[in-house]
């Protein structure tokens, strides 16, 4: 019997790995230096601190130090991305090609453009699977657009998109490409050069570091990527975002890109048997289970599925012994049935019913097999309360039916 409550909500937030922790520890009273403060060894440190952080988070994805710019985390990098790019090349163009199934703090990014009358933005669509098809960017570019931004994997159904050929397409046309890499970057590999990325977000606490912190790629060379800052004052990072570091916060996220690098071959394999073990168990179990996000191309950690005739919020009710949830954690105060779920063309009552389990670096082998079974009974339990689950199993087809009104 594992120890509860288990936590399976990975993609939300990771616990900070001991190694990170212990890494952070001495920033927090004794090296309290401000990095910025250059005429004396508290800063100094503060400073050799901050570089030697840059260095392992540049490594992850194949950048250079200099390339690395704080942030407080994942929503700051993609809304001085996007605003960043749009402002600056404004004399260039105003349009900008992104996606259905971002984050939210790309899709209100942008929307908060539009409504200011500083872009027009084309969303494109997503496929079954949640994949964008690089034609359909392609075919979006004008001669008006500044920014393509396309997440490298989505932080629901956890599909992988074609990121490689949509940044070439990008750089055939001129066009900046910005990434939102949170889910990825310390997961699977990422290479910027590679990828052709010239501007992506990392997230500290989505891969085992502290929340609070994070940082944006900015292409220097290329093409060199010019952004206008969304903070004035001392003219912190190159310039681009102005504060006070948060020197504790950095070492940590530097400490988890380093961890994430050494270890990432061997965590993904134990990963995949993991998931692949939930998956098998549930859907061996339970009948009318359906997958969301692709069977592949999708992040080890995964696992995403609908649950026909049950209501995904009485399930995890249901649930409460283990964290799992039903949407991104950006969004699980609304009852909205997840915008990502039904962009893949799922109806609203799958959609409602769908759960989100986020299998991570300090899960276990007896915690999936506990969470199967628990899963499975509630399942089932919901479901015999279920008149529509009772009819269709006797093969009356729901559609058919003529609901009469009172």
């Amino acid at each position: 019997m594992p120890k509860l409550p288990i936590y399976m909500d990975n993609h939300a937030t990771t616990p900070v790995d001991p190694r990170v922790l212990e890494a952070m520890l001495p920033y927090f009273s004794g090296k309290f230096g401000n990095a910025a403060s250059r005429n004396h060894s508290f800063g100094w440190e503060a400073e050799e601190a901050v570089d030697r952080a840059r260095g392992q988070i540049a490594q992850l994805i194949n950048a250079k130090s200099k390339e690395i710019i704080i942030t407080s985390g994942a929503t700051e990098s993609d809304n001085l991305a996007i605003k960043g790019v749009v402002e600056f090349y404004k004399d260039k163009g105003d349009h900008i090609v992104t996606c259905v199934t971002e984050h939210k703090a790309v899709l209100d990014s942008c929307r908060a453009l539009e409504r200011a009358g500083k872009a027009t933005v084309t969303y494109l669509p997503v496929d079954k699977y949640g994949m964008v098809d690089p034609d359909d960017v392609r075919k979006a570019i004008t001669d008006r657009t500044v920014l393509v931004a396309i997440m490298y994997a989505n932080n629901e159904v956890g599909t992988i998109h074609p990121i490689a050929a949509i940044g070439r397409i990008a750089r055939e046309r001129g066009v900046v490409f910005h990434c939102d890499a949170v889910q990825a970057a310390g997961k699977i590999p990422v290479d910027v050069d590679r990828d052709n990325i010239d501007l992506l977000a990392i997230s500290a606490h989505k891969i085992y570091g502290p929340k609070g912190v994070g940082a944006l790629y900015v292409r220097s060379r290329g093409p060199r990527v010019r952004l206008t800052p969304q903070m004035d004052g001392g003219g912190h990072e190159r310039g681009m975002r102005s504060g006070t570091l948060n020197v504790t916060g950095i070492v940590g996220l530097g400490k988890a890109c380093e961890i994430a690098a050494a270890g990432m071959a061997e965590e993904n394999r134990r990963l995949l048997d993991l998931r692949d073990k939930l998956q098998a168990g549930i859907f061996e179990r339970l009948d009318e289970v359906y997958l969301n996000g692709h069977p592949r191309e999708r992040l080890p950690g995964n696992l995403n599925i609908s649950f026909a005739y049950v209501e995904g919020e009485s399930l995890l009710m249901g649930l409460n012994d283990i964290a799992v949830s039903s949407g991104s954690a950006c969004t699980s105060a609304t009852l909205e049935p997840s915008y990502v779920i039904r962009a893949l063309g799922v109806g609203d009552e799958l959609a409602h019913s769908s759960i989100r389990f986020g299998i991570g670096r300090f899960n276990t082998e007896d915690e999936v097999d506990f969470v199967t079974d628990r899963v499975t009974r509630e399942v089932r339990r919901l479901r015999e309360m279920s008149p529509l689950y009772e009819m269709a199993r006797e093969g009356v087809d729901l559609k058919s039916v003529q609901w009469k009104a009172e």
